[in-house]
């Protein structure tokens, strides 16, 4: 079809994922001489996206959106389609280990598909969990993609000093993070639990205690329910209550941790999770395998998905390690 990518029957590598790593990892494989396609569902499904400047990306030293930053490796990854065959927007829907390699079927262009690969890189990455207002994601949007709204402290938590912050959750995970962002010297930390009970998943004498702990940092917690947001012109995170009330703060941080982990592909594959539901490899991404502990031959996972520190530099170095141990055992 003109205009379209011909998916090859097969390649050396099959990679799950468009995001920052799994753009990296079908970018190094080119270079690397293997071919591979990479199966992504679209930019705006990764999770850097809507993320106005990122500070902490090398060779940018005024920073980069997400959404610029992924242009470019797109562009970069497009100068070798001879190798690499860029499949958007499809959807990855299943995954199996043959005696050759995997198979993977997705869907492109409203058709069921199916590719073979010696090797899978999963790289789907993960999704926050968005604030709801009446179970609507979409009111947070604008904030969130004008950096009013974070969700990363290793991102964004350096834009904090001197700033009222506002940490929507009311589980372990909010408090504990309210508690962290005090690092980066802001002027006040609130946590909005939007009517959920704060830390109800707790026992009574872990709760007492990690309540005093947010006393002691002069964290204070509010069980209003959220019906609105305003302030935007003036880049301020305005939250309007159920009870007729409003509170303005200058940043708003997202504690309500991930909607979906995307699990399902490597927990039919056998692999092993760690206690926060990440997939766990090796040095080289090989995934572990659930019954033994050892690598899977041929299967790996890169960036968010896999255990260890969500961050675009540490996405693109676990795609750079796969990708090599890929060459040094198919070379």
């Amino acid at each position: 079809m003109p205009g379209f990518p011909r998916v090859r029957e097969s390649y050396d590598i099959v990679i799950v994922g468009g995001g920052h790593a799994g753009l990296q990892a079908g970018l190094k494989a080119a270079l690397l001489h293997l071919s591979a396609v990479v199966i992504d569902r679209g930019p705006k499904y990764s999770r850097s996206y809507y993320s106005p400047r990122m500070d902490n990306i090398p060779g940018f030293p005024d920073g980069i959106s997400g959404h610029a930053l992924l242009d470019l490796q797109i562009e970069a990854l497009r100068k070798h389609e001879d190798r690499v065959t860029y499949v958007t927007p499809s959807r990855v829907t299943a995954a199996r280990k043959t005696e050759e390699g995997f198979e993977v079927d997705f869907e492109w262009l409203k058709q069921a598909r199916k590719v073979r690969g010696n090797s899978l890189i999963l790289a789907p990455g993960v999704v926050d969990r968005i604030p709801a207002l009446d179970g609507k994601i979409e009111p947070i949007f604008p904030w969130a993609n004008q950096g009013i709204v974070y969700f990363c402290e290793f991102c964004d938590g350096h834009e904090l000093p001197g700033k009222s912050v506002a940490v929507l959750g009311a589980t372990p995970y909010a408090a504990h993070l309210a508690l962290e962002l005090r690092h980066f010297d802001p002027a006040s930390v609130e946590i909005l639990t939007h009517g959920e009970p704060f830390l109800g998943e707790l026992l009574s004498s872990e709760r007492t205690e990690l309540e005093g702990e947010l006393r002691a940092a002069g964290i204070p917690w509010s069980d209003g329910v959220m019906v609105g947001f305003d302030g935007i012109r003036e880049k301020k995170f305005t939250v309007k209550f159920a009870d007729g009330t409003t509170r303005t703060f200058d940043r708003g941080f997202s504690g309500l941790g991930w909607y979906d982990m995307h699990q399902h592909l490597p927990r039919s594959l056998g692999a092993t999770f760690d206690a926060d539901g990440y997939v766990q490899t090796d040095e080289d991404c090989r995934v572990l395998s659930k019954e033994d502990g050892k690598p899977i031959p041929g299967l790996y996972c890169v960036g968010d998905l896999r255990s260890g520190w969500n961050q675009i530099p540490e996405a693109w170095a676990t795609a750079e390690r796969a990708v090599i141990d890929v060459f040094v055992r198919t070379v």
